[in-house]
């Protein structure tokens, strides 16, 4: 009971300053229907019209009429955050599973939206979608245009980036982590655009944090969940621009002994070559898109150094829809020394700098 209650609590003061409230309901109406809602991320559908998802940022959207709309949540731990019309979010810290209803909203259409904004490593989570009364008029949907892609590691995760300070625990990580404030969400506002998060912390191109186990992030890409049972299919998904954030994690930490890489050399040829490969992966997915990798300075220049060199790899084979930015001067003020809420708009303002100065970003799809 009190994994409940701790539910409860955070709703109800998530809501005290908010025009809108939400409350877990003890007997939910009888009359609910099905709401037309979109999704935006990976998700394993599922028969009663459910979804499973894993992979961070995923977000889900909606269109209400009239003063209260409901959504319903099942089984794992997740912090949402919900908001009505651009207002200031409700944020639900592992809600217990349910149907909950979103009052206060007033007369008239109303746009949801619910954001992930834990990671969610462990396991899935479930979204059981939005609900509406019987004989409430639907609404038309915004449809964006652009659609990003963010790849990476916990800088893209936004692994505890609302932290104040550098020295957290696991739990302090997890409750912390908010990557509907990170350069994902922050970027593409930018643009009005769509975007998703397909990124892991702690993972790399060829080696993980300080040579741990686990499937590298390239291993990971091609699957709707982590149990890698079934491949990513989205035929709706066309990014235009594909943003990729990796290796910190393959340079950040020494080599270990019993390493496959017998030196540093060896690492950064194979940091190289898998890079490439992964990026020709992407690139024969999404023929026309603009790929932009990002590095920050850290490791004495070393993740900067090798990720521009795979760019220059597709400069010399004829591919100039290739770009590197680097990021420098952030302060790595947030959780064990990641990027905070400042550093992640600095993270934004250099992306959306280079797409800025180069309109040829933007091509019409075919």
């Amino acid at each position: 009971m009190a994994f409940r209650w701790t539910a409860i609590l955070a709703l109800v003061a998530a809501s005290c300053s908010n025009a809108q409230s939400v409350s877990l309901m003890n007997r939910p109406p009888p009359n609910l229907k099905p709401l037309h809602f979109t999704t935006v991320g990976r998700v394993e559908r599922q028969k009663d019209a459910s979804v499973l998802r894993q992979w961070p940022g995923t977000y889900f959207e909606t269109a209400a009429s009239g003063d209260a709309a409901f959504f319903q949540l099942g089984p794992g731990d997740v912090i949402l955050r919900l908001s009505a019309d651009d207002g200031e979010p409700v944020s639900l810290l592992k809600p217990v599973p349910g149907i909950y209803r979103v009052g206060g909203l007033g007369s008239g259409t109303h746009r949801l939206r619910i954001d992930v904004a834990s990671e969610s490593q462990g396991g899935p989570t479930t979204f059981g979608g939005f609900l509406e009364r019987s004989g409430s008029r639907s609404a038309p949907l915004h449809h964006r245009s652009r659609e990003i892609e963010f790849i990476g590691d916990s800088h893209t995760v936004g692994y505890g980036n609302t932290s104040p300070k550098r020295e957290c625990s696991e739990d302090q990580v997890w409750a912390t982590t908010d990557t509907s404030q990170g350069i994902a969400k922050r970027t593409a506002k930018r643009y009005d655009a769509d975007y998703q998060v397909n990124a892991i912390s702690g993972r790399g191109i060829v080696r993980n944090y300080n040579g741990s186990s686990g499937d590298t992030l390239p291993q990971m890409y091609g699957y709707t969940l982590f149990d890698k049972k079934q491949p990513v299919h989205d035929p709706n998904w066309h990014p235009e621009v594909i943003v990729v954030g990796l290796g910190t994690n393959d340079f950040s930490t020494p080599l270990n002994a019993g390493e496959r890489w017998k030196s540093r050399n060896e690492l950064r040829a194979d940091f190289e070559a898998t890079y490439v490969r992964f990026l020709e992966q992407l690139r024969s997915r999404n023929t026309h898109a603009y790929i932009i990798l990002w590095a920050t300075d850290l490791a004495n220049g070393e993740i900067a150094s090798e990720s521009s060199k795979v760019v220059d790899r597709f400069h010399q084979a004829g591919d100039t829809r290739v770009g590197f930015v680097l990021v420098r001067g952030l302060e790595f003020t947030a959780c064990n020394y990641h990027p905070s809420l400042a550093d992640d708009q600095a993270i934004a303002n250099a992306i959306t700098g280079y797409i800025d100065a180069r309109p040829e970003v933007w091509r019409i799809r075919h």
